[in-house]
Order: structure tokens, then sequence, then C-alpha cells
């Protein structure tokens, strides 16, 4: 089919209350395989996601690759691949050994298993280059790309605002321009970031294209959804993205921000998961991931009335969702 382009941001925004409520499929459809994997995107258009998500960092030699972590060592078998490549870090006194995917090349890379962390059956997959996510993704689905760690990356001289306005240009997503492609009526990128900085560069860049502020504290919640913060707000992004807990106990998020004019997608719903995956956690952030893990549905009919609850009543915009098969259709 052909790709249309967006003649305003404001055409490009989906209003609560209008269009109905898209389903992002978080890494994938990664409640059922391999996080950005080829396996996970390919589940995820096939359980109806509306948008795929992937999260992008950048190779030592400039390529963009689709990770969750900043580092490798948590998904992959970069450990025994490459035992002597880690870089010590310190945090709050702790110190533990992490493999930084920017001091690895895409050829490195290729080298590492993707799969078997998550069952053996699995073993032999590869971490995506976003183009090759594009490939898969493009025509089937939209994009809703994380930018992850951009102030860690800009500290070692990569520009990832950059590196992301370009895949995206190069791979037809948005034009020469800056109008961002459609997809069945919505956008077909939604960028999304944690860091203000980074979110302030690509209004810039990038103004067509929307942009969600990835928000995960009461702190966040406190300095922007208010009057005056959600002037600024709007300033730089077409939207918020909160934690799940933050709407829970603050309903009201949803309707301050859509009356200043933005979309509310809340991360993240899934099922309650048998152990944390993530190594080196600090005993604070451990703390909050366990005390989130044990307010998560254990059963898949108690997920889909979570998502329901937040579409019926809340009236989010879009969430993220491990298992975009549950969602309420």
């Amino acid at each position: 089919m052909g790709v249309a382009f967006s003649a305003s941001l404001l055409e490009a925004q989906p209003v609560a209350g209008g269009k109905k409520t898209f389903v992002v499929a978080h890494r994938g459809a990664s409640g059922y395989v391999p996080e950005h994997t080829v396996e996970a995107y390919r589940l995820a258009i096939a359980q109806g996601a509306e948008y795929v998500e992937q999260d992008l960092v950048l190779t030592k030699d400039g390529v963009l690759i689709c990770s969750h972590d900043p580092s490798l060592e948590r998904v992959t078998n970069i450990e025994e691949v490459f035992p002597d490549r880690f870089t010590e870090v310190t945090v709050n006194g702790r110190t533990f050994k992490t493999w930084y995917a920017e001091n690895f090349t895409l050829a490195e890379i290729r080298q590492l298993d993707a799969g078997s962390w998550f069952d053996p059956k699995y073993k032999g997959l590869k971490i995506l280059t976003f183009k090759e996510a594009v490939e898969i993704v493009k025509g089937k689905a939209g994009f809703f790309p994380e930018l992850k760690n951009p102030g860690h990356l800009r500290a070692k001289g990569f520009n990832l605002e950059k590196s992301v306005a370009d895949a995206l240009r190069e791979n037809g997503l948005v034009d020469s321009q800056g109008k961002v492609a459609m997809f069945r009526g919505r956008p077909s990128v939604h960028l999304q970031v944690f860091e203000e900085d980074s979110l302030r560069r690509l209004a810039k860049m990038l103004p067509d294209v929307p942009r969600s502020f990835l928000m995960g504290t009461p702190e966040q919640i406190s300095r922007w959804v208010n009057p005056q913060g959600l002037v600024e707000l709007k300033t730089f992004v077409t939207g918020i993205a909160p934690s799940i807990p933050l709407i829970n106990q603050n309903p009201e998020i949803v309707s301050l921000a859509h009356q200043a004019g933005l979309t509310v997608v809340p991360y993240t719903f899934l099922l309650r998961p048998k152990k944390i995956d993530y190594p080196n956690l600090s005993d604070e952030m451990r703390k909050r991931i366990e005390e989130f893990y044990r307010s998560l549905p254990g059963k898949p009919e108690d997920l889909t009335a979570a998502m329901k609850k937040f579409v019926d009543v809340y009236q989010v915009d879009g969430l993220f969702t491990d298992n975009p098969d549950l969602f309420p259709r």
C-alpha cells in the first residue's frame, strides 16, 4: 500500500473518545518469546498490535540496534563470548561488571545468542538492527521506538537523536520535509524517552513526529502534571507515558493531560513473572521492581480486566503490553 504523510501534527495525534485505544507490543510480544527478536515482532503483529516497540541503542560503529538495556549481558551470552570486554560500574557503593552495547561493533554483536536466555529452543536468535525491525514491521504495524539513555551516549560522543531521525528518513517513515508517514489512520511512528533534554532535541529535529515523555516516579508527575507544567510540556512533547501505578494512584493524570491536549500511553501491562531478569540492580531498584511485580495480575483474564479498566474507565489513548493477544477487543 502507498505511504501517506500527515498534513499536521494535530491530525497525527489520537484523541480520547475518538479513535480506539491502540496497543503497543512492548519489546514485541515479549511475554511469549525473546524480546526484540524477529519472533517477538512477528508474533506481535499476528496478535493484532497497532504498534511494535523498539528500544534503540547504538553500536560502536554507529548502528541502531534494538535492545531494552544499554548493556547486553541480560539477554545475550556476551559474558562468554567477550569475557574481558566489560566495564566496571559503581552505583551506590556497589561495583559490578557490564557490557555496554556502544563498546561493541555490529559484527561483534552478531556473534551473540539473544534467544537462549528465554528458552533453549530459541538458541541462535540475534539482536536486530533497527533497519531489520523496519523490514519486519513496516506495512503491518506502526513503530514506537524508545531512545535509551541518550545522555549516557552523548557523553561518549554519540548523537542518538540524530541517528534516529536519519534512520526514520532513510526508511521512509518520515519524508524530506519532516512529515511523518501515516499507517491505518495513525502516525506510523511515535517516539518516547525518559529524558527531558532528549525530547527537546527531538522536538526541534522531528516536530511532526509524536513524542511521549516517559514518567516513572511521583516526583515527575508532581513536576509536570499541573497547570504550569502541562503548558511547558506542550512546547516539546505531544503526550505522556506514565507507569501503571502512577495512574492507579492518581487517575486524574489522564484527564488533566487530555485537557492540555496531550495523549496518555501507560506502561506496562504484563503477567506476573516468576523472577526478576535484571542483573546488577541496586537494592532500591530491585525493591521497586519486586513491589511492581507483586502488583501484577497472575492470570490472563485478570490482565485483560486490568487493561479494560484503563481503556473504559481511564480512557487512555494507548497502552503497552507484553501480551497483545490479551488486550480487550
